[in-house]
This record gives C-alpha cells, structure tokens and sequence, in this order.
C-alpha cells in the first residue's frame, strides 16, 4: 500500500473525539448512494414505460407502411414481392382502410375499418396474439356453414358499445354507395364477430374493426385493389433507413411512412420526460458530492497539524493532495457500488413482484422496468466524475499548507 492510500484510510477512521467527522463521511456515502440509486431507478422505469409503450403499438401496427401519394395500389401483389427483396424487410401485407358505420340490434357507432389478408397479417401485426374470443384470424373469410357471411373481428371497448359478442351478427354502413334518383344508397354489409381483440389501448380498442381483404373490397368497391402494403422489420431500429431505401427503389411517387415518424410526438414527449427526470434526479448526486466538499475541508481543518508534520518529514504538495483525493474518491466509489447495487436490486424486486399498480388511464397495468447494462455504466462512471471533482479544490488546499505558520504555536 502506498504512502498516500495508508494515510488516507486512516484519517477515514476517525478517532473518538472526531467522531462527527466520521459522522458526515458517512452520510457523505448515503447521499452519493441515495443519488446513484434513484437515478437507475428512474431511468429503468422511463425505459421500460416507453418500451412497454412502443410494443403496444407495434403489436396491432406494422414498422412501414408503404402507399401511393393520392392514389390506390392496383398492381399491388407485384409491389409487395418487390419490397420483400429489400434487405431488412421479412414480412408484408396488403391493406384497405376507411371510416365507416356499425349497427347492431343494441345500437350503432363509428368505427375504422381495416381490410386484412388473412393469409399474410398475422406474420406483420400479430393481431391473434391479442384475440380475447376467436383463435384465428382466418374465419374472417367465411364464418358460417353457408360461405356467404364474412367475418369481423372488433376491438374490445367497440364490441362492449354494440353490446354485441362473438357468434353476434352486425350491420356495416358506408355513406359512399351508388346514386341513385333520390339520392345516395348507403351500402351495407352483414357480417358475424368471429373474434374480440383487446391491446390495452383505447384507442384501438374502442374503434378498430377487421375484415378479410376481399370483404373490405367488396364493401368498399375497390376490387383488385388496396390501399397500401404494411412491413414488418428485422430490425425495428432501422425504419427510418429502409423507408428511404424504399422510396428510392419504387420512385417518388410512392411515400413509406415507419413506426417512429408516425409516433413521433408521443415517443418524443417521453424521451423529454425521461431527460428531465434524470436531470433532476442527477441533482441528489451533485447535492452529495457538495457533502463530500464539506467533509473533506473539515478533515483538512482537522487536520492542518497533521499536514504540516507530514510536509516537515518529506512529504511533497502532491502527496498531501493524492491523500484528500483517495479519501473523497473512497466516499464517492463507496456510494456508487452500494446505489448501483441497491438500484438494481430494488429494479429487479419490482420486476419480478409488480406490487405497483397503475391507474386505469394507462395502456399498462403494472410498473414496467427495464435495466439497460449502458445506463448503469453511464451513471456510475458520471457519479464518479462528480464525486472526483468535488476533491479538487479542498485536496488543492490541503497542500498549500505552510508547516511553519500550521506549527509556529503548537
């Protein structure tokens, strides 16, 4: 052991009558710890709310969509095969999409109809993975002995609306039929819930409703067309790239619209959340590093003596000052691993027991917490440098203690 580490130790063991002082060095290490372990805390929490969050989304959503600027796909199937070759794309599937009316014998309200392949949807939104009643989005084609009554499956909020349930019949109504002398002739359409969805988020429960493409189609007279091709990703975090690369590669007439642009205010306000909580939260670390200052100018007012009889047998400026530094740098690491230590503690208890339950007015029921290896690293390295920092300037007065003023009347 060095010189300096030797003597640093021991001044953090304190003597009977400077007790106080080994009073505040420690909580000196609870600040640092304290700070250290509401940081993780927090960024586990914003981190796991926001992934929570964007696989909600994503669980009845695509990564792309891909359609064309004013207009139909007509010649869709060969699209679709040519956006398959991209690299990066392992999934697509053809859309239609339109406003429209559902009544039931209870009542009626608007709703989102979405057309879907059934062949195809299933590997790019994962909708069964959310189905309440009804196992397969395949009844959509036919969902009775006749062949003649197509399917649809509503989202939960919108089903409790109609008051309706699976095996229920419902009416859809689109304002856009055929003109007729007195007017406009709404089209209607029968069909049979075959499924009831349910992802957690309002608004997709309460107006999304599936058909099979061919039924939206028909509903829609749209035959042999749709609106837009949806894409599922290998990499979800390469969106923005590959919907440039698509636009290149069908030309300028076509527009690809990824996950992060279409919910790009949403995530953006969270990612200012998470910033501004670490910001505040990163306060409690550099009020401890203010402690750590506090402590070590009254070790060295302690210790002024000491300092000078050091200096009178041989001990230079840098070894005064490495011996402060060591002593702050003790305080600081000790209070870094034992918030690092207690912070993912604590995240792995609410992770593993979920005791925290969230209001209704959340898409999530329960806490989330997610740990990433780089934010724990990032924060205990950060609360290193603070707590190294605030040794500076009392370890730099240390050593400018002259012996002969320190010693002239003792």
């Amino acid at each position: 052991m060095s010189f300096e580490w030797f003597v640093s130790l021991r001044y953090l063991k304190a003597k009977r009558k400077q007790s106080f002082i080994s009073l505040i060095s420690i909580i000196s290490v609870a600040g640092v710890m304290i700070g250290v372990m509401a940081l993780i805390i927090v960024l586990a929490v914003m981190t796991g709310f926001t992934n929570e969050l964007r696989d909600k989304i994503l669980g009845i959503n695509s990564h792309i969509v891909v359609q064309r600027m004013g207009d139909v796909l007509d010649d869709y199937q060969a699209t679709e095969e040519r956006l398959k070759e991209i690299p990066g794309v392992i999934a697509a599937t053809p859309y239609l999409y339109a406003q429209t009316m559902i009544t039931s014998g209870n009542g009626g309200t608007g709703a989102i109809l979405r057309g879907i392949a059934p062949e195809s949807a299933n590997s790019v939104i994962k909708l069964e993975d959310h189905l309440q009643e009804g196992g397969h989005i395949s009844d959509l084609i036919s969902s009775d002995e006749t062949g003649k009554i197509p399917g649809i499956i509503l989202g939960s909020e919108l089903a409790r609306q109609l008051r309706v349930f699976k095996n229920d019949r419902i009416k859809l109504l689109s304002s856009s039929g055929p003109l007729t002398p007195i007017g406009i002739i709404p089209r209607i359409r029968t069909c049979r819930v075959v499924g009831i969805f349910q992802t957690d988020m309002y608004e997709y429960d309460s107006s999304m409703a599936y058909v099979s493409l061919q039924t939206a189609q028909e509903f829609l007279d749209l035959a042999g067309t749709v609106h837009g091709i949806e894409l599922k990703l290998a990499d979800i975090y390469k969106a923005d790239k590959i919907s440039a690369q698509i636009v290149e590669e069908l030309g300028p007439s076509y527009i690809a619209k990824d996950w992060m642009r279409m919910n790009k205010n949403l995530f953006s306000a969270l990612q200012l959340e998470k910033t501004a909580l670490s910001i505040i939260v990163a306060l409690v670390v550099l009020v401890a590093a203010f402690n750590i200052v506090s402590t070590l100018i009254m070790v060295v007012m302690e210790k002024t003596k000491d300092i000078a009889i050091l200096k009178s047998m041989g001990a230079t400026s840098s070894n005064i000052m490495k011996i402060f530094i060591y002593e702050g740098l003790v305080i600081g690491v000790s209070g870094t691993v034992l918030g690092i230590l207690g912070g993912l503690f604590t995240c792995k208890i609410l992770s593993k027991y979920q005791f925290i339950k969230l209001p209704d007015v959340y898409p999530i029921s329960t806490l989330p917490v997610n740990v990433i290896p780089q934010d724990v690293i990032l924060i205990g390295a950060c609360a290193i440098i603070i707590t190294f920092a605030a040794t500076l300037y009392p370890s730099w007065q240390a050593s400018r203690v002259d012996p002969a003023t320190a010693l002239r009347y003792e």
